[in-house]
């Protein structure tokens, strides 16, 4: 892809993930290549089901037996961020032979909570932002992502069913 973009889809509101899996299908549809993971999910989520049935994306699926990242130990953790540090090292071998899109989902969190570096994210943006479109979703990005990005879209929460109790919901949010 000629002039790539950064994007970022922030906020404490519901469509983060749902922005970046339309531009995923969006450029695979047009016959685009597309990298797609995401951080500290597990891989029950039902636009995984979709995403791995689409030829042009080529999803990294996060181990099924994740946990939320507040009930893990120490050693899990651990063995998150190196995971994580090999799966960046792969996507940027993916990057180098060239790719369209690459979507990382809830990379934020994976951010803010230290399961990957900043820097590791920044150099790929650095990297590869002429050529591959880059989706960064989740919330609180720093400074820098902001600066570095072409759009930044704030996805803000006004009304939403978790505010009465009620969680994730089947066909909506998981």
């Amino acid at each position: 892809m000629e002039n790539g973009c950064v994007h970022i889809y922030c906020g404490d509101g519901k469509g983060k993930t749902t922005a970046a899996v339309g531009l995923a299908v969006r450029c695979a549809g047009g016959g685009g290549k597309v990298i797609y993971t995401s951080f500290l999910k597990d891989n029950t989520s039902g636009e995984l089901n979709i995403l791995r049935g689409i030829k042009n994306i080529e999803l990294i699926e996060n181990p099924s037996s994740m946990k939320f990242f507040g009930r893990m130990n120490s050693e899990e953790k651990a063995e998150l961020v190196g995971l994580y540090s090999k799966r960046m090292e792969y996507i940027r071998s993916v990057l180098e032979n060239g790719c369209d899109m690459a979507v990382f989902d809830e990379a934020m969190a994976a951010l803010n909570y230290g399961i990957i570096r900043e820097e590791t994210l920044l150099n790929i943006i650095d990297s590869f932002r002429n050529n591959t479109e880059i989706v960064l979703t989740g919330r609180n990005p720093s400074e820098k992502l902001i600066e570095k990005s072409d759009y930044v879209s704030e996805i803000k929460k006004i009304k939403h069913p978790y505010d009465r109790g009620v969680f994730a919901r089947k066909y909506i949010e998981m």
